[in-house]
């Protein structure tokens, strides 16, 4: 019977012998993993280890220390709460294609899961004396919706100015919502608070911080996205504060730059608001108001990329990573807090042996986060040796956040190309393929060389005992800055 059940279905017989099959397959070569660690790379991971301090808390209660078993009992909480639960890619791609392709715009939008989206137009802004008017001015000719998810919204002249944009729009009855973390934005005045509620403005705070809600410490949103009207949106690496004022000519005035989108790519920016606002809010957002039908404002192809720790494998980490891979001419990249894990120091090496040029401009030691900092130097020595140029800025806080790629890929956001950004913080980039458009980021980036001091290997391997000392201290909180 079984035979003949067979023979009526021929699609069930094997299309060659089943000892053909039972034959060893050739072996293939084994997949080349990302990153070697080093004694302190496994030094850092056991310190940080919290079931390491739970277990000496144990022993010291047992031997009637206190004190001690108390202390161990605090760094055992801290670090499991503070631990990036993220999967990072381990096993690169090994293309074929460069990025200016279609394979890498193909690549980019299936691995990341953002799509291409066409008919935009995009413009490029230079530090806060060019952005925050133009900010301003789409506030005020917004005519149904103001939408901003801010990371940092602090008291101020500029501050200020905002909530009186947002409040007046508020009174003539046009819906604002305001997104502000709660950990970044700390100095929001209460005088601002209470121009922005008198006014009608809906302002939420993103997790907020309880004595018994540790779990929220981690997790925070670093978009800065203002949404006008769901047809109009502006981001980069700037929050709403004064330290934002003027042309990165002195300490006081931080290097960065915002772009502004126009078109159907919008959405995105408008849908991570309305996910994060909901999730805070539990308002669901809907309607011509917010999400209007899409009309083309221009040519311009624009991706979008949104990336969250609730995924457990960070989009925006994915686009830099492919980036990486399929350089085959330069890379230029700026970036304040540039903290690269193991994978993209090979990555990087891997470039310089296909001959790719890479130049890195970082925040130097006019630098907000001391911890960042002694981070990144730690890392100087390694992609020195890998052939990567560093270029440390002089005036002012550098603050943008850009990578070019051969002159046929860019990208501006909020990432921060460390740890923190890659796993653990909500983040937006925008990415563009357009050849003027490359150019001109490529240009401001190399204008920016110029105010710049490139560091040299022998410097570096002659910064002192106590200068290294502090640098593996602070790489104890390595996946922290």
């Amino acid at each position: 019977m079984a035979r003949a059940w067979n023979e009526s279905r021929p699609w069930l017989q094997p299309r060659v012998r089943a000892r053909t099959l039972d034959q060893r397959a050739a072996q293939k070569p084994p997949r080349k993993r990302l990153g070697t660690r080093e004694f302190w790379d496994h030094t850092r991971t056991f310190l940080r280890a919290w079931w390491i301090w739970v277990a000496i808390a144990m022993f010291l209660l047992e031997k009637g220390f206190w004190p001690g078993a108390l202390l161990a009992g605090c760094v055992a909480f801290l670090f499991y709460h503070t631990s990036p639960h993220s999967h990072p890619a381990v096993y690169p791609l090994e293309p074929d294609f460069g990025a200016a392709s279609d394979e890498f715009r193909v690549t980019m939008a299936g691995m990341t899961g953002m799509p291409l989206v066409p008919g935009n137009n995009v413009e490029i802004y230079n530090n806060g004396d060019e952005f925050y008017p133009a900010m301003l001015d789409a506030i005020e000719r917004s005519q149904h919706s103001v939408t901003m998810e801010q990371h940092m919204f602090w008291n101020g002249q500029v501050g200020r100015r905002f909530a009186q944009a947002f409040a007046e729009k508020a009174q003539q009855g046009i819906s604002v919502k305001l997104l502000v973390d709660a950990v970044g934005s700390p100095a929001l005045s209460d005088e601002i608070q209470k121009i922005l509620r008198n006014s009608g403005c809906q302002i939420a705070w993103f997790r907020p911080i309880h004595w018994y809600t540790p779990d929220r410490a981690n997790h925070r949103t670093h978009r800065k996205s203002l949404i006008l009207d769901g047809r109009i949106a502006f981001t980069g690496g700037a929050g709403i504060a004064d330290c934002w004022l003027g042309t990165a000519e002195h300490e006081g005035q931080w290097r960065d730059i915002q772009v502004r989108v126009e078109g159907p790519a919008v959405l995105a920016q408008q849908t991570g608001f309305a996910q994060n606002w909901l999730l805070t809010t539990g308002e669901l957002l809907s309607g011509h108001e917010f999400f209007p039908l899409p009309e083309p404002a221009g040519d311009l192809d624009v991706q979008t990329i949104l990336s969250s720790p609730v995924s457990g494998a960070g989009a925006v980490g994915t686009m830099y990573m492919i980036a990486l891979q399929c350089a085959r001419d330069y890379l230029y990249i700026a970036n304040p807090y540039f903290i690269p894990d193991l994978r993209v120091i090979a990555m990087l090496d891997d470039a310089r042996r296909r001959g790719v040029v890479i130049k890195l401009m970082v925040a130097g030691k006019r630098n907000d986060s001391w911890w960042a900092r002694q981070n990144s130097l730690r890392l100087y020595g390694r992609l020195l040796e890998a052939g990567v140029e560093i270029y440390e800025f002089l005036p002012a806080m550098l603050h943008q956040k850009t990578m070019v790629v051969d002159g046929a890929w860019a990208t501006v956001g909020t990432t921060n190309f460390d740890n923190r950004s890659f796993a653990l913080s909500e983040e937006t980039n925008i990415c563009f393929w357009q050849p003027a458009l490359v150019e001109e980021l490529r240009q401001i980036f190399i204008a920016d060389l110029a105010r710049c001091q490139k560091i040299e290997l022998g410097t570096w391997k002659r910064r002192g005992t106590w200068q290294q000392t502090k640098e593996k201290f602070a790489s104890l909180i390595e996946d922290q800055v």
